[in-house]
């Protein structure tokens, strides 16, 4: 059993004083406890759930621009998804969600982390997200036309084992050609593929910029909406009425709008740029409404790297959240998104994901960087 003595325990349920005690991949207790076998004092500073990041791609490696890895083999995905692994857990992060790669990559790289060939996070992966026919991201994803072939696809994804199905609602600001929030998959497909994912009570995501293909999402009972760009009130109260998370995804916009002129293509610069202003008044209007944000970053899009997830949460504050919603949406939000009951809190029967910071998270959401001390599923990694 190994005890971190003397620290301040800080989760979604507040702050108290407490040791933690781990022992195999949990945590079996967490208050006053006996000796352990190795222990580590955490005088001063404050012990946290690992953060749960529920929108990756394990593939991309914050490259200008993306569309370039199209050029490079099976191999070099898997080189990037590895490198980012250990990027991400040496940061804190102990859960991701990867929202599309190709074939099996994000899905064999979860297998990987589990089986202990590979440091990193948890991984729960969705497989190849499902556009339509050169749709924004088609050149990893799942083409598919009509609710017999978008049916097909989900099917397709859900036989691998996916943790997660994943469509494109909307164009995209990567995607040559694409406009960002023009509807792509009609309604009607997007409610094949919310059926066929519920056959196997699989959770959907949906990536959305604008707001009808947004409606659509949520109408179809899709269970979280990715960037959602230019949600306005209407859009954000009907998230909220029908229980849909946000997953904002800040990092990915503002780490292009602040690059100019460093390689990112002109098409995508000026997409960021007009999309920049409605998307800060999305959290107004989120807050307003009472929507559920759960963290995630796009991690792998330009200059957005794994490494650098826990910024999101500073971007999260900026905009209007406290630091201790942040942590929520980093913590509990995101795990109960992605479905784990046993992550998210600092209790005992919960996976030993824990990092140790030197300040406290929920007065300053930039605490979280350069944690002191990262533990996953038990294991040490820093």
């Amino acid at each position: 059993m190994h005890v971190l003595r003397n620290g301040t325990v800080v989760d979604a349920d507040g702050e108290r004083e407490a040791d933690v005690a781990v022992e195999g991949d949990g945590i079996v207790a967490v208050g006053d406890v006996g000796r352990g076998d190795a222990e580590t004092d955490v005088s001063g500073r404050y012990v946290a759930p690992g953060l749960v990041d529920s929108h990756v791609h394990l593939m991309l490696d914050g490259r200008p621009d993306v569309a370039t890895v199209q050029s490079e083999s099976a191999f070099d995905h898997a080189y990037a998804a590895a490198a980012n692994l250990r990027a991400a857990v040496e940061a804190g992060v102990t859960t991701v969600r990867d929202l599309g790669g190709p074939g099996t990559l994000a899905l064999d790289a979860g297998r990987a982390v589990a089986e202990g060939r590979l440091v990193g996070p948890r991984v729960l992966a969705c497989g190849e997200n499902i556009t339509m026919t050169g749709g924004h991201g088609h050149w990893f994803g799942r083409e598919a036309d009509g609710p017999d072939e978008v049916r097909k696809a989900t099917r397709e994804q859900l036989k691998r084992g996916a943790d997660v199905v994943k469509c494109m609602a909307t164009g995209g600001v990567l995607t040559e050609g694409a406009r960002t929030g023009a509807p792509e998959l009609t309604y009607e497909e997007i409610e094949a593929l919310v059926d066929a994912a519920a056959a196997k009570d699989v959770p959907t995501a949906a990536h959305a910029h604008g707001k009808e293909g947004l409606l659509n999402a949520v109408e179809a009972g899709i269970t979280s909406i990715e960037h959602g760009t230019f949600m306005d009130r209407e859009a954000a109260a009907a998230m909220a009425a029908a229980g849909t998370y946000w997953v904002p995804t800040a990092s990915a916009l503002f780490d292009i709008v602040d690059n100019p002129d460093a390689g990112i293509p002109p098409s995508a610069m000026a997409k960021a740029e007009a999309s920049a202003e409605s998307f800060v008044t999305s959290f107004d209007h989120a807050a307003a409404e009472g929507v559920t944000v759960a963290m995630g970053t796009d991690a792998g899009t330009p200059f957005n790297h794994f490494g650098d997830i826990p910024g999101e949460l500073e971007y999260m504050v900026e905009y209007g959240m406290t630091p201790a919603e942040a942590l929520e949406a980093a913590t509990v939000n995101a795990a109960e998104l992605c479905g784990l009951d046993d992550v998210g809190r600092v209790s005992e029967g919960y996976r030993a994901d824990l990092i140790v910071l030197d300040s406290d998270p929920t007065a300053d959401a930039g605490a979280w960087t350069d944690p002191d001390h990262v533990f996953a599923g038990g294991e040490r990694v820093v």
